[in-house]
């Protein structure tokens, strides 16, 4: 099973996360810093829309730039992330079987 993990390497969930996938037999393991490598404003919509969550449950509100977007809707969360992707919750995780923002990390083993 092919899995890829958007990565935060200094956020304990991720590398609780990141251990799981790395311990799980037959993993093709992609790992991305998404701080590094952000992934598109597409890339997020589809990856929340496969998750089933909304962009807001996606936004990282311990951020401080996250306070600005308090009335905001889907389309402007979105275009902050992109812009500025410390504003995305980690880890997401994505396999064929779906995607899952991985908080706590055992939310993992539902799509694998």
């Amino acid at each position: 099973m092919k899995a890829t993990i958007f990565h935060n390497p200094r956020c304990g969930t991720s590398r609780s996360t990141l251990a799981m996938l790395e311990a799980e037999p037959g993993i093709e393991l992609t790992v991305i810093d998404y701080l590094k490598t952000p992934p598109s404003r597409d890339a997020l919509a589809r990856l929340y829309e496969r998750a089933g969550i909304s962009p807001r449950e996606g936004l990282r509100t311990k951020e401080a730039a996250a306070a600005a977007l308090a009335g905001a809707g889907d389309a402007a969360i979105l275009d902050a992330m992109a812009a500025d992707p410390i504003l995305i919750e980690r880890p997401l995780v994505e396999t064929e079987k779906g995607v899952r923002l991985c908080r706590p990390a055992e939310k993992l083993r539902e799509i694998l």
